[in-house]
């Protein structure tokens, strides 16, 4: 059966770009949401497998969100978007409990090793 995958993105073009690698690899992409709000209401209804979050989001960031998602949920399973310079916020992600990140522009390669790593 294949993973189950909720990206989130407020760049619906960055949205697209994951949907697209995780189609080619085999993955189920179930839902999208376009702020950390969205994120939460859509893990909760759709239990996915494996999200990918971005961490600069409108309404509520990226690690406001997985932090909501872990109280829920506590064996969720996180990976987190980042652009370049944003060091400090991915160490946050870290340890708030995102199991990875990728770096943008995404490299397909790259996006498929974290989720299979994340996954186990």
């Amino acid at each position: 059966m294949s993973k189950r995958i909720l990206i989130v993105d407020d760049a619906a073009f960055m949205r697209m770009m994951i949907k697209d690698i995780l189609s080619k690899n085999g993955y189920e992409v179930v839902g999208e949401a376009a702020d950390g709000a969205q994120a939460v209401e859509k893990y909760n209804e759709l239990r996915p497998d494996l999200v990918t979050m971005d961490i600069t989001m409108p309404e509520m960031d990226g690690i406001a969100a997985l932090k909501a998602i872990k109280s829920n949920d506590p064996g969720a399973v996180v990976i987190m978007c980042s652009a370049m310079g944003q060091q400090a916020m991915v160490i946050d992600a870290i340890q708030a409990g995102a199991k990875d990140f990728i770096v943008k522009p995404f490299q397909a390669d790259r996006v498929i090793e974290a989720i299979q790593k994340a996954l186990g």
